[in-house]
């Protein structure tokens, strides 16, 4: 389904859908328009995930309401993790799947914001992040750095 449907077109699907006109869509019917647009859910988690059994035309609205903020909620979640991907491979110059302390200290190096004479130690860096303590950040661990706020030095 587009997510650009208007009232009169849900309506009209609504009104297709509702073949013995008792102003009620069943579970299987809605499975079957979902299933024929590509959605993959089962009967039962569709059923979980609606609350009934069949719904009337406000529920089949608000249905498809929510259906279209997922859609774009995981677009902009998949969009989000494939720029993150890519700037995880930067970092991870042998692309094994971390990102260590020597990898760390040459990118930063390479774009001059790495400055040696600071006293700073690459590995407190990811000791920070670093959730299961291995010494090396993974992507998830990367994503949780990526997305947490940079605070000032001296701010508490």
């Amino acid at each position: 389904m587009s997510p650009i449907l208007t009232a009169d077109d849900l309506h009209r699907i609504f009104k297709n859908l509702d073949t013995n006109n008792n102003g009620l869509v069943g579970i299987h019917q809605l499975h079957h328009l979902l299933l024929n647009t590509g959605a993959q859910a089962t009967l039962d988690e569709l059923e979980e995930l609606v609350g009934h059994t069949s719904l009337d035309s406000i529920d089949f609205a608000f249905f498809y309401e929510e259906l279209v903020k997922a859609k774009i909620q995981e677009k902009n979640d998949s969009g989000c993790n494939d720029d993150l991907s890519k700037a995880f491979q930067v970092f991870d110059l042998n692309g094994d799947g971390f990102i260590t302390c020597e990898e760390l200290q040459t990118v930063l190096s390479r774009w001059g914001l790495w400055d040696k004479s600071n006293g700073q130690d690459c590995k407190d860096m990811i000791r920070v992040f670093d959730i299961n303590s291995d010494g090396v950040l993974d992507f998830e661990e990367f994503k949780v750095m990526m997305s947490t706020p940079c605070r000032p030095h001296n701010s508490i």
